[in-house]
């Protein structure tokens, strides 16, 4: 997959090509399926499939402060959408200048100019241009001016439940692992690395690994959840975890913090970058009058972690 960063990079002599639109943070099971719509149509007619995002999320721009939690960080989102047989993934800085682009323009010099678009697949709701002016109509009438058709992938639910990046950051910020993995089609993942902490976990008998996550990551209400926990480079592997995210009531701890126990890991963490598959909510935060009950129910969520896990 061929990867932009703004539309300048587009290739001299690049064709006509299948686009797609949308932020598409999550790459979730919606997405998916209007990602594939694209390629699939791209093959059909003999052409390229693009994929064109934003970076950063619109919304940050256009209100300051209203970043959203971020699902997937731009690498990982750029990874999923690569193993969804995508030609070029075309990132475009949204800045507040290109948020001022009206829908016409934003169809000439974006879709026409530099994607030289043949056919633009969109989902439920789409809206582009200053101030979301433009939606599916506008854009059929432009196709029809500049030579492009427009279709609508259907959308992904379950259970009358339609999948989205909203309803998944809920599911996150409830605890919710399951139900996020459903509608992303994979677990939830939070990457990071590997910082000092207190180092209390190790004073216990569970050395744990402290990640420092994005800013905006959305990382899962405060509790203790069974996880896999990859590391990547030369000694790449996979570990379950026994994970703990909040601010360590027990201790008077105030700063949030993620804590992996790697089970059966050896060796050190510290500056390496890993990744947390969530897989299940094993119960909520709790605070204990002393040490020995602490240690008793971290023994017991581990062995509740190898059980699910195995």
């Amino acid at each position: 997959m061929q990867r932009w960063r703004g539309l300048e990079a587009v290739p001299g002599g690049w064709g006509r090509s299948v686009v797609t639109i949308g932020v598409f943070d999550g790459v979730h099971r919606g997405h998916q399926a209007i990602i594939g719509h694209a390629v699939k149509r791209a093959r059909d007619l003999g052409l390229q499939s693009v994929v064109l995002t934003f970076d950063p999320h619109p919304a940050e721009v256009v209100r300051p402060g209203s970043h959203p939690a971020v699902l997937t960080e731009p690498v990982r989102k750029a990874e999923l959408i690569e193993q969804l047989g995508v030609d070029a993934l075309c990132v475009v800085p949204f800045t507040p200048a290109f948020s001022q682009l009206d829908p016409n323009g934003f169809v000439h010099d974006v879709l026409v100019e530099s994607l030289h678009a043949a056919d633009v697949v969109i989902g439920d709701n789409f809206r582009f241009g200053h101030k979301a002016a433009g939606d599916a109509a506008l854009l059929e009438s432009l196709g029809t001016t500049f030579g492009f058709t427009v279709e609508d992938a259907p959308l992904v639910s379950a259970d009358g439940v339609v999948f989205s990046s909203t309803y998944i950051r809920s599911c996150v910020d409830a605890g919710d692992v399951r139900a996020a993995a459903v509608a992303l089609g994979r677990p939830h993942q939070v990457a990071g690395v590997v910082v000092r902490g207190d180092q209390r976990g190790r004073e216990l008998g569970f050395p744990t690994a402290n990640l420092m996550t994005h800013r905006y990551a959305a990382v899962p209400a405060d509790g203790v959840y069974a996880a896999w926990l990859t590391r990547s480079g030369e000694n790449a592997g996979r570990w379950a975890a026994s994970v703990s995210i909040g601010t360590n009531p027990t201790f008077s701890g105030r700063e949030r913090r993620v804590e992996a126990y790697a089970l059966d890991f050896e060796g050190d963490l510290y500056g390496e970058r890993v990744s947390l598959d969530f897989v299940a909510h094993l119960r909520e935060q709790r605070t204990y009058d002393s040490i020995d009950p602490l240690i008793a129910q971290i023994r017991a969520d581990v062995e509740e972690t190898r059980v699910l896990l195995r």
